[in-house]
């Protein structure tokens, strides 16, 4: 995929996205975008905009085959050094529902840093 038509959306939203991740490790956290910014980009979608994305280490954990808009987030995500070092520490879940709203969920751990000992 060389066509990413949702990018410069993404990369507009990418600093608050970041901290809605940080901000994810106490609670869920929510945005809502403006549903005319991707509807201007012109792409037809048929399936609608709303896609999950689950990321780990860079890399999508569920298939995003079917979502231009999910990858080209994923995209963005992988050129900020602060996004790559939060999903190295956890798995995020981003959606984006029909009513164009934002969720990032900061799912467990991938690693524990230190396992707990039986006492």
């Amino acid at each position: 995929m060389d066509y990413n038509p949702y990018s410069p959306i993404w990369n507009k939203y990418r600093p608050v996205i970041i901290k809605l991740m940080s901000a994810a490790e106490q609670e869920p956290q929510q945005y809502k975008l403006y549903g005319h910014e991707f509807k201007a980009m012109g792409q037809k979608v048929k399936s609608g905009y709303s896609f999950v994305l689950e990321a780990a280490n860079g890399k999508a954990v569920n298939n995003i085959k079917g979502s231009i808009i999910a990858h080209d987030l994923l995209q963005i995500l992988q050129q900020s050094t602060k996004a790559m070092q939060l999903m190295k520490e956890a798995t995020y879940e981003l959606s984006l529902d029909k009513n164009f709203l934002l969720k990032v969920i900061r799912k467990t751990p991938i690693a524990p840093a230190v396992p707990e000992e039986s006492k």
